[in-house]
């Protein structure tokens, strides 16, 4: 009997694999195949869980992990840190610009292309009446400002000046006061290791806070922006003019430029720059008081004393800046300053750098009579500068510089075949120098020599490009009686080109 029900039950088993098997070879030649079936079930399953769906039973947790009496401190910085937001916040601005205006010179001459473009930066309002101090490069060539206050308002700003060497403008909100302020603090009090905020319209996004420490000071990004404040609060594009505060919710600084490694994407990468706090007031009350910032200007050029200059004018070792050149008819010239003279202290400081000399110089006041201590041919003579007003010097030098081309210097240009503009604001603190290819002539003599859009041109002849129109009045002034030697950076290859003397009619 035991026996029969085995079989039974054996063959019960055969025959339900045997009736699976078929199922699923069925359902395997099914166009569907066994991986739709199988999709089709959880899909059935899934429906019914649905239509029969059950209440969960769940405990949340109403108590957090540490009592504040665990965390007084940092019960108190979270609550402070909240108050110094609420406290600043207000006085941030959003900045929205239109428009752009570009000088470009071609062949013939200067002309000016006028494009719109929108960009968006940040500003702080400094008074309540309605300064708002910002960066130069966020309202560059701009024929339109918005400003948006933290409430949502927004009014037109009118720009009141600018200093294009340190970066920063001030603009008037033209809307009833008073507005929300903040203050500037003392940046020559500020250490390494202080805890600071950068607070900014990063993105567009509105004010944002991000917190940090001042990583280091007296940092340079170009021969222009120096003694910047290095910070890893972060600093995004958007939040350009935005300020630097301290615990106190004072302005220490102003948010100017970022690095970055990539340069096609920019993005903080941890490392942000920002104009001490002193120099932005200092330029701030220059600018209202007689519209545009005052600069000292003494009149030469300087080298860096390296191993070879050392040799070649046998000064020993020691401190001190190499004059290149004295402008004719500067205030270095008229003190009885002459090339070779190595500056050893101004107005009773020591000169260690060639960008510490410059900042001294700027930094003093105009008509100021500064004490020169000068090493020449192994002698020390003392001498005594007075400081003009750098502005007025290059106006003048301007007035004298700014005639037209002529008809020949035209035609000059026009065989040549290029097309140069000088560089932004953002160009030079990102460490470029000279004079920007925006084009080339087809069958020009720059176009045969090799020079292609986009080159920087550094030098003519051996002289260094500051700005296009130097380059334009040199070739004019060479081309025509000898051949010219450009010197080039692409990319990061520096490069000589040659063109060939200008045929004359």
């Amino acid at each position: 009997m035991k026996a029969g029900v085995g079989r039974l039950l054996v063959l019960l088993f055969v025959f339900g694999t045997a009736f699976g098997g078929v199922v699923l070879w069925r359902k395997w030649r099914d166009d569907r195949g066994l991986v739709g079936f199988v999709r089709e079930r959880e899909q059935a399953l899934i429906e019914r869980q649905r239509t029969e769906f059950r209440p969960e039973r769940y405990t949340l947790e109403d108590l957090p992990a540490l009592d504040l009496e665990e965390v007084p401190v940092l019960a108190r910085l979270n609550q402070e840190y909240t108050k110094l937001v609420g406290g600043v916040v207000p006085s941030v601005v959003s900045i929205d610009t239109v428009g752009e205006l570009r000088e470009r010179f071609n062949y013939y001459g200067r002309i000016y292309e006028r494009h719109l473009e929108r960009s968006i930066g940040s500003g702080v309002i400094v008074t309540p009446e309605g300064h708002v101090v910002t960066n130069e490069h966020v309202i560059d060539g701009t024929i339109g400002v918005k400003v948006t206050l933290h409430d949502g308002q927004s009014y037109s700003a009118r720009l009141i000046g600018k200093d294009t060497a340190l970066d920063i403008a001030v603009l008037r909100i033209e809307g009833e006061g008073p507005f929300p302020t903040l203050n500037f603090g003392d940046s020559d009090e500020v250490n390494p290791g202080e805890m600071v905020f950068a607070v900014g319209n990063p993105f567009g996004f509105g004010e944002s806070v991000t917190q940090g420490i001042v990583s280091a000071k007296e940092r340079s990004i170009s021969d222009q922006q120096r003694d910047l404040f290095q910070t890893d609060a972060a600093i995004n594009p958007g939040s350009s003019g935005g300020p630097l505060v301290n615990f106190r919710g004072e302005i220490i600084g102003i948010n100017v430029a970022i690095y970055s490694p990539d340069t096609q994407n920019r993005g903080f990468a941890g490392v942000g720059f920002s104009i001490p706090s002193n120099d932005v007031e200092e330029t701030f009350k220059q600018i209202l008081q007689r519209g545009r910032p005052v600069r000292g200007f003494l009149g030469l050029n300087g080298r860096q004393l390296n191993q070879l200059a050392r040799y070649e004018l046998g000064y020993p070792r020691g401190n001190g800046v190499a004059i290149e050149a004295v402008v004719p008819g500067s205030p270095a010239e008229a003190a009885g300053l002459r090339v070779n003279d190595i500056i050893l202290k101004y107005g009773g400081e020591r000169v260690e750098s060639l960008t510490q000399l410059i900042t001294i110089i700027q930094r003093t006041r105009v008509g100021e009579e500064i004490e020169l201590e000068i090493w020449r041919r192994r002698e020390i003579v003392n001498l005594v500068a007075q400081i003009m007003d750098f502005d007025e010097w290059q106006q003048k030098l301007e007035e004298r510089e700014k005639a037209e081309p002529l008809a020949d210097d035209r035609e000059i240009m026009r065989q040549v075949g290029l097309a140069v503009r000088d560089l932004s604001v953002l160009e030079r603190m990102r460490g470029k120098q000279g004079a920007m290819v925006v084009s080339v002539l087809e069958g020009s003599l720059a176009e045969e020599a090799g020079v292609q859009t986009e080159d920087l041109v550094l030098e003519v002849n051996g002289r260094r490009v500051v700005e296009a129109r130097d380059m334009f009045a040199r070739i004019a002034a060479s081309a025509a009686v000898q051949d010219t030697v450009l010197s080039i950076r692409r990319g990061s290859i520096l490069l000589e080109k040659v063109l060939p003397k200008v045929a004359r009619n």
